[in-house]
This record gives structure tokens, sequence and C-alpha cells, in this order.
């Protein structure tokens, strides 16, 4: 799979966001493959979902942001079940392209020749259990570095230890975990800061390290998968779903107006 194959996918947009339209095993290929020969200037990857959307179009920097990134995938069922009414020609190719499943699958395909990878973001303890099961589960993949930042706004001198961090380790792709919004804006000044492939994968590095349960896989094809995680952390994903998923519908009715016929 070619490197070019994000830059040279269709887009589409649902609600106030442009998305790349790649299925999944093409997705993995094409971060493999970036991984593998390097970038000379930094590329951004976002996994957006209904609640990306929803603060998207109540937050117009932050939609920048987005609309500025190299590849926008569909992180949510939401979203892929939006964009296949809304834009038929594109139906049978748009498919969910999960952060925990791409991150996954390239680690699969890592080896020696690369990527190099470094994970930024989580707890330390979130951390260690990553690169454990990384080590156990995909031990050819080589990981180059990994950083727990702390939590707050952080200093221009912290940012350039990271960025020096990051680029005297080798790494040739970046695994960014800050939790929604936080990731995509550190995704964005990495691209802009050093010649890496940064992608925010969300709660990837908290679900491939066993640190919280996925919903079932039933749940996540169906759509229920935001009800799983809400039952399980009520208090800190109140907002994200109760508020984000009618905000997320009044953005779609928005920006495509023959849904509302």
């Amino acid at each position: 799979m070619s490197s070019r194959a994000l830059a040279d996918a269709p887009r589409r947009r649902v609600g106030c966001i442009d998305f790349t339209i790649i299925p999944l095993s093409e997705a993995v290929g094409a971060v493999v493959q970036l991984g593998i020969t390097g970038v000379k200037t930094g590329t951004a990857i976002h996994f957006a979902n209904a609640y990306n959307i929803a603060l998207a179009e109540k937050d117009q920097d932050y939609r920048e942001v987005l609309r500025r990134g190299d590849a926008v995938v569909s992180d949510g069922m939401s979203v892929v079940w939006a964009g296949r009414h809304l834009h038929s020609d594109v139906a049978l190719a748009w498919t969910r392209v999960y952060g925990p499943d791409v991150m996954g699958g390239v680690l699969s395909a890592s080896g020696a020749e690369g990527p190099r990878h470094y994970l930024l973001g989580g707890s330390r303890e979130t951390l260690e259990a990553l690169r454990l099961k990384i080590a156990q589960a995909w031990p050819d993949a080589v990981v180059v570095g990994a950083q727990s930042p702390s939590f707050g706004t952080w200093s221009p001198e912290e940012l350039q230890a990271r960025d020096e961090d990051i680029a005297s380790s080798g790494a040739t792709l970046v695994w960014v975990g800050l939790g929604t919004p936080k990731q995509d804006w550190e995704v964005r000044r990495l691209a802009d800061s050093l010649p890496v492939t940064a992608l925010a994968v969300g709660a990837a590095f908290d679900f491939l390290s066993g640190s919280k349960r996925q919903a079932p896989v039933w749940m996540q094809r169906s759509g229920l998968e935001w009800s799983y995680r809400l039952g399980r952390e009520p208090r800190r994903l109140a907002k994200r779903y109760l508020w984000g998923n009618p905000t997320f519908v009044a953005s779609v009715l928005r920006h495509h107006p023959k849904w509302k016929r």
C-alpha cells in the first residue's frame, strides 16, 4: 500500500468536517508505509467521531485544526452511517477506521525496517502496561521512546524538550493519546515541528494496554459503544455523549440541509 493512499483518497463532509474515505486495511497499510519511508514534512492524522464534530461545530479554532489535518478518518460508527447516506458515491469504501484497530494493525505489521514508534500520552502506569503489551503481542515492533506528559498547559521549554526527545529517538510514527481535543492540537503542533507522522488515537493506549475494557464487538458494530462506555465512566463521559450526540446530529442537519426534508 502506497503512502500516497491517504493523500489521494476522496474526502467528503459530515457535519462541519471533511473526512478521508479509506477502508481500514488500506489505512493501516498507508500508515505502515509512512512509518517505513518517513516523511519530509510532518503529517497529522486525526481519528474523529461524533464528539469531535460536535466540538468543531462550537469551536472555530478546533475546526480549523481538523480541517488542516492531512487525513481525518472515521473513528465512530455514527460518522460512517451519516457519511454513507450523504455520499452514496463512496459508501462502499466508507468504513470505520478506529484508532485502536489502526494502532494494533500497524504494530502487527511492524518489523526491523520500521516503523519506529513513539508513545505520547497516558499515565505512567498505562504506558508501562502498553509497552509490556507491545513487547508480548508485537515483539517485532520497535518502540524508540515514550512519555507521559504532565496535566495542564505545557511551557515552551517542556515542548522543546519533548520535540528534542522525539527527534533524537529517530521515531517515524508518534502515537498521541492525550484525550479529545487536546491530542488533536498536539498532533498538529508535532506535524508542524518535526518530520514525523503524528496520530491522535484517543483511547487506544487504554484499550491496547488492557487498562480499560473495550465494548463487545457487537456493540461497536451496532453503534452502541457509546452506551457501554458511558455506563462504565458516567461522570467523565456524560458531556461527551449527552451533549455531544445531539450536537453532532444538529451539525449534520445544519451542513446537509437535504436531511431536513
